[in-house]
């Protein structure tokens, strides 16, 4: 009998059967459809649509507009539920699900999450780093300024780029403060920092290389730092006024999942799970360390030398091993993607729980940095489906990349990544304990049963030798982060369970037709499918319907 739980199966086939039958209002927006290509200049038509309108130069996020531009969502959610697919390949039976999720976020969105309303740090529009996945994790809005992707000094078509981002600010801190009307008191008040923060990247953006020797320039980011700290004020001088929850409950959260997320689960199923993690975690590291109790224990890298020189030992021994032991096709793009990524030393009064593990041993956390190998090959290996080739919209990426990166921690060690150093094992368990009571914390906030505080207390108090109580920082980012993006926090530990489900499925059916199963082809299938839930995923791996 399969692994799975049946809710997962009832989904899918629920899913499934949605392919090839239309609704009464789908029957009278738009006639029956066979053709893929279809799908295909709808996709297009709604990524143009979920593009927000500008209102004075800034994405336009106001009541009156959403409610203007409803019919026209409804009438592109109209033609997808009216396509029929029978005869379609599962491939192209996936890419309609895709879809489908997409417009089951922005209904949702619009519904019940309205980040534009509850959540300040909606209107952080400055970002200074790419994300390790394939968009910015958490909701975030339709006109920022992302930062990584200019070389200064700019040359002219580089800088008039710029400032149009910039002159994007003011307008869009403007009408934050019409827009956010929310009651969401944690949010509204972990936001601020967020917005604080912008303040801080815009005077640094000031130094970077003739940005304030250039008069338009200098002029725009003075005005993105003056709108800015107006925003700050504003939102600070309404925080006492805000009083209610910030979770969205039991039930929309599962609905959340099942819908948008394509998870296969529930609430209740997920806070399972990650009981079940953390406490396997935990016995798992108690007996590595009575396997282990006759062996030297970990030295941590204590000087830059020393944490330069390991990391490039590390980042050789992990891509050698993926090649030689034949775990996944190395690609040429592998060893510069992850070499882009190694840190540097952190003294050890300032290292976050992730860089305590990497001054031990930096391969587990390289591990996860699979995440820079996928965006690579998304760079340069893009799908041959236009709805897989970028980003899926709303965070529907994160049981795939987040459980992807998390999953093969444990698959590589257990492949034997460590058997040079049994001891690295210990922080392997580390951090799967870390993801799974960091998680449990962000499910219990979002259920409205513990506040963020409260959750942040799991998330540090489960967290094993301590590791979670060395740097507030990172925790309140973490739980701030999951209380904006429901479902992310425990996308960690339950993607990895449906990634270790789908390994499992797939060699269960590969035995019974008398085939090979290898974890080449397994991890080569999975990169090739895309950045697609694992639910979906599976399904296109194995071919069986009901997944």
């Amino acid at each position: 009998m399969r692994l799975l739980c049946p809710l997962f199966v009832t989904l899918l086939v629920g899913l499934l059967a949605s392919c090839g039958q239309s609704s009464t209002q789908a029957d009278q927006a738009a006639a029956l459809t066979r053709d893929y290509r279809d799908l295909l200049t709808l996709f297009a038509e709604w990524r143009t649509f979920e593009q927000a309108p500008l209102r004075e130069g800034a994405p336009d996020y106001t009541a009156a507009t959403f409610q203007q531009r409803r019919p026209a969502f409804e009438a592109l959610q109209a033609r997808l539920l009216a396509m029929d697919t029978v005869g379609w390949t599962v491939a192209q039976r996936v890419d309609w699900q895709l879809i489908w999720a997409e417009m089951n976020g922005y209904d949702f969105n619009e519904r019940i999450l309205q980040p534009w309303v509850r959540d300040p740090a909606y209107y952080k529009a400055v970002w200074t780093d790419r994300s390790d996945v394939p968009a910015h994790e958490g909701p975030t809005n339709h006109g920022t300024t992302e930062l990584w992707t200019y070389t200064f000094p700019l040359s002219a078509a580089e800088k008039e780029r710029l400032l149009g981002d910039l002159r994007v600010i003011p307008p869009l801190n403007a009408q934050a403060q019409l827009n956010l009307t929310g009651n969401a008191k944690e949010l509204w008040v972990a936001g601020i920092r967020d917005i604080q923060r912008q303040v801080d990247d815009l005077r640094e953006l000031l130094g970077k290389e003739g940005v304030a020797q250039e008069a338009e320039l200098a002029t725009a980011v003075h005005a993105a730092i003056a709108a800015t700290e107006e925003l700050v004020g504003w939102l600070q001088s309404e925080a006492a006024n805000k009083t209610g929850p910030s979770g969205i409950g039991k039930d929309n959260y599962t609905w959340y999942l099942q819908n948008v997320h394509l998870v296969p689960l529930t609430w209740e199923d997920e806070v399972m799970i990650l009981k079940r993690e953390l406490a396997r975690a935990w016995a798992s590291l108690k007996l590595e360390e009575h396997r282990n109790r006759a062996l030297p224990p970990l030295v941590a890298a204590d000087t830059p030398e020393a944490y330069a020189s390991r990391a490039e030992a590390a980042a050789e021994s992990l891509l050698r091993f993926l090649e030689e032991q034949d775990i996944v096709t190395v690609k040429d793009y592998f060893a510069p993607a992850l070499r882009e990524h190694l840190g540097a030393f952190v003294p050890a009064e300032r290292r976050n729980f992730f860089w305590i593990t990497a001054h031990y041993d930096q391969r587990p956390l390289y591990s996860h940095f699979y995440h820079w190998f996928e965006l690579a090959r998304m760079d340069t290996e893009p799908h041959a489906s236009p709805v897989r080739r970028g980003a899926l919209l709303y965070n529907i990426f994160d049981s795939r990349n987040e459980g992807m990166a998390t999953a093969v921690e444990e698959m590589f060690m257990q492949a034997g990544l460590y058997d040079d150093d049994p001891r690295v094992r210990e922080i392997v368990y580390i951090m799967i304990a870390q993801r799974a009571a960091r998680g449990l914390g962000s499910l219990y906030a979002h259920a409205n049963e513990l506040t963020m505080e409260e959750a942040g207390g799991i998330h540090s108090e489960y967290t094993p030798r301590g590791w979670m109580k060395t740097e507030r920082e990172l925790l309140l980012f973490e739980q701030h982060l999951y209380l904006r993006q429901p479902g992310y926090g425990t996308s960690y530990i339950t993607g990895k369970y449906l990634m270790e489900n789908a390994l499992a499925e797939l060699a269960r059916i590969r035995e019974m037709e008398g085939k090979p199963f290898t974890l080449k082809d397994f991890f080569d299938q999975l990169n090739s499918i895309g950045n697609i839930p694992i639910a979906l995923g599976m399904w296109e791996m194995s071919g069986v319907e009901g997944w």
